[in-house]
């Protein structure tokens, strides 16, 4: 029997208008960077974790708002809360996969089969048991894990514009780990959110959906960025000479 979690979501406050969030019992592979940004007329939740416990609610002491969320792209573990927020936003090349998710999701290694949980090991992220640690309430059914549709208001592309009244992000399209993945550009002060184009750890080039040659195409775009910061969709956020670092490493593996 798992133990139960005195709370689902951990979080952490890097100033006045970002809070960053994550869910400590879920594992490394799964385990995103949920990042909450407060605007002057409206906040943005960047990605929304795997939907196993109310990231709305969770939010409620950070914002009085309800935020507008934005997926990076439609993996499990980047969208399963978005089925909560009333507005959100996406690539249009993954749209359809929000509306209606083609992959359910499931939390057990039984059903992800040996095969597959060898390969993640492979590259980077061995886990040993289930993909949770920990049950959010004791009545909880891990096998009744169903990533949930959630609705579409708002479709974007490569160079569209994200406002929130006091500062404004554009969009990147930086395909390769995702046939739509995004990252939210503040060209103002050099920050980079990047969903999982790029962080510091094994980047995931072969599953389902990744295009390699896409994916060095992105990377040589993000080296010339010129960015202060990058907050990513995983592990722990890094400055302009890291991304360098890791492009470079990525650049000299693909090309």
């Amino acid at each position: 029997m798992l133990p139960i979690a005195d709370r689902w979501f951990e979080s952490r406050r890097l100033g006045d208008d970002l809070t960053l969030l994550w869910e400590p019992h879920v594992v490394p592979l799964m385990r995103c960077n949920i990042w909450h940004v407060r605007g002057r007329d409206r906040d943005l939740v960047i990605d929304t974790g795997m939907g196993i416990a109310s990231l709305h609610d969770a939010l409620k002491p950070i914002t009085g708002r309800s935020p507008v969320a934005v997926a990076t792209h439609t993996h499990n573990d980047h969208t399963g809360g978005h089925f909560e927020f009333p507005e959100t936003i996406v690539h249009a090349l993954e749209a359809g996969e929000l509306r209606a998710p083609s992959d359910r999701g499931t939390l057990l290694a039984s059903v992800l089969g040996p095969e597959r949980v060898a390969r993640y090991a492979a590259w980077g992220y061995p886990f040993d048991g289930d993909l949770i640690t920990a049950l959010p309430h004791a009545h909880y059914e891990p096998c009744s894990y169903c990533v949930q549709a959630a609705p579409v208001t708002r479709v974007v592309e490569e160079g569209d514009v994200i406002d929130l009244g006091n500062r404004a992000f554009e969009v990147l399209h930086l395909p390769g780990h995702s046939p739509g993945s995004i990252g939210l550009w503040d060209k103002a002060t050099g920050t980079l959110f990047s969903g999982d184009a790029l962080y510091d750890g094994p980047l995931l080039d072969e599953i389902e959906g990744a295009d390699i040659p896409a994916y060095v195409r992105t990377m040589r775009r993000l080296r010339e960025l010129p960015v202060e910061i990058v907050h990513a969709g995983h592990d722990p956020s890094f400055g302009r000479a890291r991304l360098r670092e890791l492009v470079d490493a990525y650049l000299t593996r693909r090309s």
